[in-house]
């Protein structure tokens, strides 16, 4: 299958296609992950974006439902260099192929991605537009410029759960290749961005028990259950798109605050809390999307990232920095002066990526105890 791919600067380039049909409009990052790409794929963060994997090779472990990280996948597309159809793992279940035609997703290889990458390395993340239906370059163009910008289009509807469920599921057991049973003794509620599923597994492991509820959930209702000791804290999830224009999530956040609700977010959560307070977020050239980004914290740690937004440096004004990124000194954490509230823009729920930032949950189920 033939497919036509228009980026923002103009750059035109024509590839093969292994995923779903038709023609979509995205924001085009590249993901430095080795591993992991059906967790990245099932990552609703990526929602309305086409993602560059830096890794070769691609779909030779095939998809399994073991490792979703969501009910479905929202991004645009995936681009890669060489894409296996015949996967070989004992835990596979479908070639990476169907499962994007069954999401309607795009799948686009036998590209130089290694050359897309430094693109948008040097360029910055931008637009772009994939067809497999349409091969003319100024008609591509016509559709590119007619189509909303990322930052204008709010995905949280799109990601978040339609009515409050209770997560009953552990961390992932390498022993019995299975997930762990929910153990758990206090309560919380979730705010869903977009939420991954192994954060709620990592939360319901540490002894939470997650109370997951809808982007639109009123702050006042949870407010009312924390009054009542019906839950302990909030957690603000990961999600997708600007958080800039998320201006009735930002007046939630903002009652939470003002309630003293002990809070605790990731990724977009992080960035709520940071627009919540007062200090808007600026966008990164191109992002952090990889599994091998150091962070210091007391010492340095080896992280999984997924974002195109970071809060500002006059967040020092009002919180303590306990988390700086080596690549290029951004704030990756912070500790809220006075508050019972702290954050952290990497993934420390290790799907994909290493597993060394784990101990923050543990701090907020203590920060809860305390």
């Amino acid at each position: 299958m033939k497919i036509s791919i228009l980026l923002e600067n103009g750059l035109f380039l024509q590839a093969k296609g292994f995923g779903a049909k038709g023609s979509t409009v995205g924001e085009i990052v590249f993901n430095t992950s080795m591993t992991g790409y059906q967790e990245i794929i099932t990552d609703p963060s990526y929602a309305g974006q086409f993602v560059v994997f830096t890794a070769s090779e691609i779909g030779n472990v095939g998809v399994n439902s073991d490792d979703m990280e969501s009910k479905g996948a929202y991004l645009k597309g995936i681009i890669v260099r060489n894409y296996n159809d015949n996967y070989s793992n004992f835990r596979g279940e479908q070639s990476l192929s169907s499962f994007l035609k069954e999401k309607n997703i795009l799948g686009i290889s036998d590209i130089d991605t290694r050359f897309l990458t430094k693109l948008i390395r040097n360029e910055g993340s931008q637009m772009m537009i994939a067809s497999s239906e349409i091969h003319n370059k100024d008609e591509l163009k016509k559709l590119l410029d007619e189509a909303p910008h990322i930052s204008e289009i709010n995905y949280i509807n799109e990601v978040t759960t339609p009515e409050m469920y209770v997560h009953n599921q552990g961390a992932w057991n390498d022993e019995t290749l299975s997930y762990n049973e929910a153990n758990t003794s206090k309560t919380i509620a979730v705010y869903d961005f977009g939420v991954k599923r192994n954060i709620l597994n990592e939360l319901t492991n540490v002894g939470l028990k997650c109370e997951v509820y809808p982007a639109s959930t009123d702050a006042n209702e949870l407010i009312k259950k924390y009054q009542n000791n019906e839950i302990m804290g909030v957690f603000l999830s990961n999600g997708p798109g600007d958080p800039l224009v998320l201006t009735e999530v930002k007046e939630n956040v903002q009652k939470l605050i003002n309630a003293k609700i002990p809070m605790f977010g990731i990724c977009l959560g992080h960035q709520l809390l940071s627009i919540a307070h007062g200090y808007d977020t600026f966008k990164l050239k191109f992002g952090h999307h990889g599994g091998n980004h150091p962070v210091k914290q007391k010492s340095v740690e080896i992280t999984a990232q997924n974002h195109n937004y970071n809060v500002p440096e006059t967040i020092k004004e009002i919180a303590e920095v306990t988390h700086i990124n080596l690549f290029d000194n951004t704030i990756e954490g912070v500790k809220y002066k006075n508050e019972p509230i702290f954050s952290v823009q990497h993934h420390p729920e290790a799907s994909p990526g290493p597993r060394e930032s784990k101990y923050i949950f543990k701090e907020f189920a203590n920060m809860l105890e305390g």
